[in-house]
């Protein structure tokens, strides 16, 4: 299944998130970036608060287009470390990367939020939503960052992802919702 754009991928999420619609203890959680456009029309469809959740890709040293891992606020990862160690890359070059990272992680949601903190989830259902999913370090960052907070339950909610990433996905969110399991994504719009 191809998407025109990511409008049309929150169009298919949110038929099959419909029965959280008007539910006030539900709030949407945008990825940055790619999960944002997708959770912008996400949330209002299903009468729900919107927010923004920073996550960074954690990459290799000279292999920039690899992820070994992602993080999330708090400083909470998830890293694949038999990359890592297959690859032999230092303590101190993923400490360098972790720590770049974080920064830049950091900037963004000062710029994102305007200084206001992060919504609390506390006791209520956050529907994680991107715009698709390669590896899924990103949003298993973002899961691995939230339990702390104590939401009732952690929804994912993707338009595409493969369905390895998916089982892993689904090991530590409590319902993965996503409309095509291969992984096929065409987005028309630039960012």
């Amino acid at each position: 299944m191809y998407f025109r754009d990511r409008a049309d991928a929150a169009t298919e999420l949110v038929r099959r998130l419909s029965h959280y619609a008007n539910n006030p203890t539900v709030i949407v959680l945008g990825l940055a970036r790619g999960g944002v456009p997708v959770a912008a029309e996400v949330a209002p469809a299903l009468g729900a608060l919107l927010d923004v959740f920073v996550v960074r890709k954690l990459r290799l040293p000279g292999y920039e287009e690899i992820g070994y891992g992602a993080i999330a606020s708090g400083g909470y990862q998830v890293c694949d470390s038999s990359v890592v160690e297959q690859l032999r890359i230092p303590d101190e070059a993923l400490e360098a990367i972790r720590d770049r990272e974080f920064r830049e992680l950091q900037r963004r949601e000062q710029i994102y939020r305007g200084g206001l903190p992060p919504v609390s989830v506390n006791g209520r259902t956050v529907i994680l939503v991107d715009d698709g999913i390669l590896t899924g370090f990103s949003m298993r960052a973002a899961i691995v960052a939230l339990r702390p907070h104590h939401p009732a339950r952690v929804v994912v909610a993707v338009p595409v992802a493969p369905n390895v990433s998916l089982r892993k996905i689904e090991q530590e969110a409590d319902e993965v919702i996503c409309v095509d399991a291969r992984g096929m994504f065409r987005a028309v719009e630039e960012f």
